[in-house]
């Protein structure tokens, strides 16, 4: 394997550490800026495209605590990625789940899934084409969610 292979490896790794640490501290432009050029959804949900549609779409679905720095009050913890590379393409394979503490709500994992993720290469690196979310288990998400799972 070569530097090159393991380089590509790792930035694709951390753009998917990246969403993560964006939905968490709240920046959903952030996320939609991440995600921009990609299709994002769920095997039920129907899914949207563009950094606008997405960023609108975590502001209206997702909750978050102005006393909190206006954060979710979420982990999203990104487990045991498995990644693909076929030159200028990728893709990920990984498990997530989001713990949440707030007033309400002990600390406590609320949803659990997997990420489905395709990836291209330009000339500025690699980004997203398409994330796909398959929530397998939901528990508490009421301090979470602005919308019912």
């Amino acid at each position: 394997m070569s530097l090159q292979h393991l380089a590509d490896k790792l930035a694709i790794t951390e753009l998917l550490y990246r969403y993560a640490e964006l939905v968490d501290s709240g920046d959903f432009d952030g996320v939609g800026e991440l995600l921009g050029r990609s299709r994002f959804g769920g095997p039920s949900s129907g899914s949207v495209e563009g950094r606008h549609l997405i960023a609108s779409t975590f502001a209206r679905t997702t909750r978050r605590f102005p006393d909190h720095g206006n954060t979710p009050r979420t982990r999203h913890l990104v487990l045991n990625p498995i990644v693909e590379l076929d030159g200028d393409t990728g893709h990920a394979r990984s498990t997530f789940c989001v713990v949440q503490q707030t007033d309400t709500v002990p600390l406590q994992p609320i949803v659990v899934g997997r990420y489905a993720d395709s990836f291209a290469r330009d000339a500025n690196g690699w980004y997203f084409t398409e994330r796909v979310v398959d929530v397998q288990m939901v528990g508490n998400v009421s301090d979470h969610l602005n919308i019912s799972l």
